[in-house]
């Protein structure tokens, strides 16, 4: 087992991992405020007090706050939840009204909340399409390699030599492709097409439960059907010109990845116990860190996806739920009453405080505090 990194590795890995994927965030919506004429009262990497910062000569405060788990943009006349005409706006001058959230046109205001979860995309589209242009892309081909014994595969009469041709209705061309299905899915009863020998066939297996434990100690469970690899790896060199496209199908990839294990969730397959929080993206990160830049890189890249994937759902207070307000007024042709918007604000608010204090509770249950509790007690 790999030495467990210290604490201020994790720190300095969660900083270094957190702050620069919040920065381009907000940068996006900064950035698109901009360019449609809005001005920026404050930019803020981190919550609560001031701990450091400055104010540039267009009068946006840009500064640092204590806690470090986001950050903001807030732009002149953004003064409510809702982001809607009020008083205090209606009261202001008619060059500084111009200059506001609220004066844009509904166009205007959907891109710059969606700006925010694009520019995180792009980051890890740019990040995967330049690994793929230094190292190539590797596949290996959806072929049984040996079946392990005792597993669903074997009970499913599968042998080594199988070409995958699609599971649960899905097609696969790759063993990764396999394993993104089944991680997600224990429990599960699939069917399972395939080519043997040339001649086409298929069958049902019920997908088992493993629970594996890394170098470092951090158990997981996932589904398994007891497939190995045939070893055969095809690499295929990708251009600089190729480079965006490829980052750009690696990234719908992971985002469909993530989709499937939300619907999954939802199903029962993947335990709520698997949902990681701050700490946990900490201890992540200072392990990765510790097994060198490349692979830190790589995961500051998935969670960029992650960062991007979660602003956009439909949820009042996160970038998704502005976009959804902003689509019942387009097809409404006016706003969404403001209690109305104020009362879901308020519910989205307690629906991400309920959510982190889940993933907290998980998250010190990965590092074994309600054991040790247990033991105290016991």
């Amino acid at each position: 087992m790999t030495e467990t990194p210290g604490f201020f590795l994790y720190l300095l890995a969660f900083v270094l991992i957190i702050g620069p994927l919040v920065f381009v965030h907000e940068l996006g919506h900064y950035a698109a405020g901009r360019y449609f004429g809005i001005k920026a009262e404050a930019f803020s990497i981190g919550f609560g007090r001031e701990i450091a910062g400055f104010t540039d000569k267009r009068g946006t405060r840009w500064k640092f706050g204590w806690l470090p788990l986001g950050g903001y943009v807030k732009f002149a006349g953004d003064m409510n939840p809702a982001g809607q005409p009020s008083p205090e706006w209606l009261a202001l001058p008619a060059a500084e009204r111009a200059q506001t959230f609220q004066a844009k046109p509904l166009w205007q205001r959907a891109i710059v909340v969606a700006a925010g979860p694009v520019t995180n995309f792009i980051v890890a589209i740019a990040i995967l399409g330049a690994f793929a242009a230094l190292y190539g892309e590797a596949r290996m081909p959806a072929v049984a390699g040996a079946i392990g014994a005792g597993t669903p595969a074997e009970a499913a009469g599968l042998k080594a030599g199988d070409r995958f041709v699609a599971i649960g209705g899905r097609q696969v061309d790759s063993f990764d492709d396999m394993i993104r299905f089944t991680t997600l899915r224990a429990g599960a009863e699939v069917q399972i097409d395939y080519v043997r020998d040339g001649v086409p066939g298929s069958t049902r297996a019920v997908i088992g439960r493993r629970v594996e434990t890394d170098r470092f100690g951090n158990e997981t469970s996932r589904g398994i059907l007891g497939i190995a690899p045939s070893g055969e790896v095809e690499r295929t060199p990708v251009a600089w010109w190729q480079a965006p496209m490829v980052g750009m199908q690696r990234t719908v990839a992971l985002v469909g990845t993530m989709i499937d294990g939300l619907g999954q969730l939802f199903l029962g397959r993947v335990p709520v116990s698997e949902l990681g929080g701050p700490l946990r993206i900490a201890k992540y990160s200072g392990e990765t860190l510790s097994l060198g830049v490349d692979q830190f890189i790589v995961l500051a890249a998935l969670i960029s996806i992650n960062l991007g994937f979660i602003n956009l759902l439909p949820v009042p207070v996160l970038d998704g739920g502005h976009l959804l307000f902003y689509a019942i007024e387009a097809i409404r042709r006016k706003p969404v009453a403001p209690e109305v918007m104020e009362w879901a604000f308020r519910g989205g608010m307690m629906a991400i405080l309920a959510l982190m204090l889940l993933v907290t509770f998980n998250d010190l249950g990965a590092f074994g505090v309600w054991r040790s509790l247990a033991g105290l007690i016991g």
